[in-house]
């Protein structure tokens, strides 16, 4: 199979993207149900397992919105795997002792692994953005939210009341403190290679 086409499953995060609740729904009745159980009989309890869910859902979503995920490999074998590795980490970090792991085989293809490591590879990017803007003042956090919203810097100026030139020159600078910072973490090399 040609490791570039789209499989079929690609309905699954177009509907996330979409927030189509038929397609939500639809992976809650097909898929969580295997989650849980693999959650449940490696040392956590229902709302852990529900929890990791709804992370890897709101992780998905956040992915898909980018349009920087193009599934090519089952969604049901990529999802549990990105919910697999979510408890896995969970358990790693309450326990110090071993974790004994308790599964049924699942044909895991390269094209899933691939796509793990771009969803995983995502999501640090998006934590390290996030943690980088917390930091900014809360003038430049408000400023930078409209302007992603709005897309007409004359709008944002409006709705903050300000000139356009303030808008244009405040976005300059909050977006090179932000540049600045998310280059000088510890973490930014590592991410940029990949």
């Amino acid at each position: 199979m040609d490791k570039n086409k789209v499989h079929p499953d690609q309905i699954y995060i177009d509907g996330l993207a979409s927030n189509d609740s038929a397609v939500i729904q639809s992976i809650y009745k097909k898929f969580v149900p295997k989650v849980v159980m693999f959650v449940m009989n490696n040392s956590g309890d229902r709302d852990q397992a529900q929890d990791v869910v709804q992370e890897i859902l709101i992780l998905l979503f956040n992915q898909a919105k980018g349009n920087s995920l193009t599934l090519t490999c089952p969604f049901d074998a990529y999802f549990f795997l990105l919910c697999k590795r979510k408890w896995l980490n969970e358990l790693k970090k309450t326990s110090n002792k071993g974790v004994t792991i308790i599964e049924d085989a699942v044909s895991m293809n390269e094209s899933a692994h691939e796509l793990i490591g771009q969803t995983e590879e995502f999501d640090e990017k998006q934590q390290l953005f996030d943690t980088m803007f917390q930091k900014l003042g809360e003038k430049c956090k408000e400023l930078l939210k409209l302007s992603f919203e709005i897309k007409s810097m004359e709008e944002v100026a409006e709705k903050l009341n300000v000139t356009y030139g303030y808008v244009r020159k405040k976005k300059s600078l909050c977006v090179g403190q932000l540049t600045q910072w998310i280059q000088e973490a510890k973490n930014f090399k590592s991410l940029k290679n990949n």
